[in-house]
């Protein structure tokens, strides 16, 4: 008997990076802390996923769909492989190659400057158990990747 969990593969392929990056903005929005440079590079990652899940249900043609999906779950697993190298940086297990951020918006002034928070990508704002959002953000999406990628397999 095979079981066809094609349209498995292709819901998580939308909801993984968008439950990912939605919790990302809500952190940001709702809980104040802002992005440093390594947060936003495990961002991008998730909204091209998110931009290859919506074609996958928009386009036809089975095989199309399926190379689209697939990509997606390669973006997911590579904003897991950038969470992994963040935490890394946070855990001062190597050293990161980005500077620290601000996150200065609007006209540029050097009242605004000096009001703008400065956001360090080796000091962890949030943790859960020891754990930052860089982990979290690398084990669900290794997890999602590979859940995607069995989806996908054919039986």
């Amino acid at each position: 008997m095979t079981t066809d969990r094609f349209p498995l593969a292709r819901l998580l392929a939308l909801i993984v990076p968008g439950a990912l990056l939605g919790g990302a903005l809500a952190s940001q929005y709702v809980g104040g802390l802002y992005p440093c440079e390594l947060c936003w590079f495990q961002r991008y990652p998730h909204i091209v996923a998110l931009v290859l899940a919506v074609l996958a249900f928009a386009v036809p043609g089975r095989g199309t769909q399926r190379l689209l999906v697939a990509l997606a779950a390669v973006a997911v697993l590579v904003s897991g492989a950038i969470g992994v190298f963040h935490a890394g940086v946070e855990y001062h297990w190597w050293q990161g190659f980005t500077e620290c951020t601000s996150t200065m918006t609007g006209p540029v002034t050097l009242e605004s400057i000096m009001k703008a928070p400065i956001v360090r990508c080796d000091v962890a704002q949030w943790t859960l158990g020891g754990i930052s959002l860089a982990g979290f953000n690398a084990v669900f999406s290794i997890a999602g990747a590979i859940a995607i990628f069995w989806a996908l397999r054919r039986k």
